[in-house]
């Protein structure tokens, strides 16, 4: 059987930029060697809209943005297809979270694996709900 947790956009955009190094995600992309990531669909719109974002912003130049396109496209990760958006929805509006955010929660309980996020709000909403979180090996960064 193999081991999963549930990766938050945030973590993604990280690994991505080279002024964002954090214990946290670097612990999620480590994982990764041995397991395998669900997002939901919404991730890859986001990982890409922080890209997008980057380019125009003159962070990065196209070329490094192609090349950050590559690299998540080679991420073992899976798509869920399977939204409970009333789940989201109730989350979102008990823990204060964005829909997008609640998004993740939402998989991370239905799966019942870990979150990897570096959003504090999400992630006290996913300990209040019994979550466990994806940390770095020195613990809560």
């Amino acid at each position: 059987m193999v081991t999963c947790f549930v990766l938050d956009a945030s973590v993604a955009a990280a690994w991505l930029f080279d002024d964002e190094d954090n214990p946290r995600a670097n612990a999620a992309l480590e994982r990764l060697e041995t397991e395998l990531a669900l997002v939901p669909q919404l991730w890859h719109l986001e990982v890409r809209s922080a890209l997008i974002g980057a380019e125009r912003r003159g962070r990065m130049r196209a070329d490094e943005v192609d090349e950050c396109l590559r690299r998540i496209e080679e991420l073992p990760v899976e798509t869920d297809t399977k939204l409970n958006v009333g789940v989201s929805f109730a989350l979102a509006r008990a823990h204060r979270l964005s829909i997008y955010d609640a998004t993740y929660l939402e998989l991370a309980l239905r799966a019942d694996a870990p979150l990897a996020t570096l959003d504090k709000t999400q992630a006290a909403a996913a300990v209040a709900e019994g979550r466990m979180l994806v940390e770095a090996l020195d613990g809560l960064v």
